[in-house]
């Protein structure tokens, strides 16, 4: 019995986890509206959601090596998405911050994303929506606990 729950299991991963790529390029079709590359743009959201934080930290939430994260950041302070600023903790580092127009770039962004998923749920019926809203919920708990 636990073998045919475990094969279900690795069904419905692998059911999720084609479903979240295909959701994610298919909303990213969105973010050609803001300007900037993927990699930057993700670099801003992380730098949003999660900093001030050093190029050092930056570089390993995005998986890439620092001299790589140097040249985005560097495009980013051009278009003055970011900061540098001094690190109070660690005089040899800097600490990356967004500016008010990086937040409001990335909040837009993220404004058309779930209008144009909202638009695609907004057409499922009512007991689908419901479903959807359940499933969320526990997709949520899975993510939480990885």
């Amino acid at each position: 019995m636990a073998n045919k729950s475990s094969q279900d299991a690795q069904k419905v991963a692998e059911q999720m986890h084609s479903a979240a790529i295909h959701l994610l390029r298919k909303l990213r079709r969105e973010d050609a509206q803001s300007g900037l590359n993927a990699p930057r743009l993700s670099a801003l959201s992380v730098i949003v959601f999660a900093g001030p934080l050093t190029l050092g930290d930056l570089a390993a939430a995005e998986q890439v090596r620092p001299p790589t994260m140097t040249r985005i950041v560097d495009a980013l302070v051009e278009q003055h998405l970011v900061t540098r600023g001094k690190n109070a903790q660690d005089g040899r580092s800097t600490l990356i911050a967004a500016t008010a127009s990086g937040k409001q770039l990335l909040l837009k962004g993220r404004e058309r994303r779930v209008r144009a998923l909202a638009r695609q749920i907004a057409a499922l019926s009512a007991a689908e929506q419901r479903t959807l809203q359940e499933a969320a919920g526990i997709l949520k708990s899975v993510i939480d606990a990885i």
